[in-house]
């Protein structure tokens, strides 16, 4: 169906629904299971992935990770949309392993890659960010025995979330503006646009962090510098 023209003001294209961040409220037991629980999970499937080789371990985790998804009640339309790049990068990698290796080391690599991603999907689909960082900035806590808080920890990942999706919207939109110019085929109209909106966003980012005392100097390490001054 045609689309018209977009209003003044208005994106190009929907914002961006990748796997991070989509969060989905309800009930189902693993929205009620604890963030923490539900990460030591997605890390034992992952070694799990790893260390088990063969086409049926990888058609099991498959479908693990697909009754995950049914039991959490999540809507597959909103999933399908965030899995489509990484399906068609679980395709290419599977064919090219088909051709190199064979058919059994091709399906495995594609099914485990699409396990995992299904799997991390449905943590963060059923597990609020707020949860998700206040888990590792608890898991952290160690890290103050060698001077790092886990405050910044947290807060960089968090930072660093919530930037995948802005990245992905600025490169979808500098395409479209590209192509509505007749530049698709150049890298050049692809590139420095989505750089200088990414560099705009980190720059209002960091005057963000800083007006609100985030990110400054340790004062002992400014009278540091005062000293080398002199």
């Amino acid at each position: 169906m045609p689309v018209g023209p977009a209003l003044p003001g208005t994106p190009l294209r929907p914002a961006w629904s990748g796997p991070l961040g989509l969060h989905q409220p309800g009930t189902s037991p693993l929205h009620r299971a604890p963030a923490a629980a539900k990460l030591l999970a997605l890390a034992a499937a992952g070694t799990a992935v790893v260390l088990v080789r063969g086409p049926l371990s990888a058609a099991v985790a498959l479908g693990v990770a697909v009754t995950a998804h049914l039991v959490a009640g999540l809507q597959w339309h909103r999933t399908r949309r965030g899995l489509v790049g990484f399906a068609i990068v679980a395709l290419v990698v599977g064919v090219y392993q088909t051709w190199a290796r064979g058919w059994q080391v091709g399906f495995e690599t594609a099914a485990d890659l699409l396990a995992l991603v299904l799997l991390a999907t449905v943590v963060t689909a059923t597990t609020r960010a707020d949860d998700l960082l206040d888990t590792l900035r608890r898991a952290a806590r160690p890290l103050r025995h060698v001077g790092l808080s886990p405050e910044t920890v947290a807060l960089a990942v968090s930072l660093m979330l919530r930037s995948v999706p802005v990245l992905v919207q600025a490169t979808l939109e500098s395409r479209d503006a590209a192509r509505a110019r007749g530049l698709d085929r150049s890298p050049r109209a692809l590139v420095v646009p989505a750089a200088v909106r990414m560099v705009g966003h980190a720059r209002a980012t960091g005057e963000a962090l800083a007006a609100r005392g985030l990110g400054e100097d340790d004062p002992s390490a400014g009278r540091a510098r005062g000293g080398d001054d002199d």
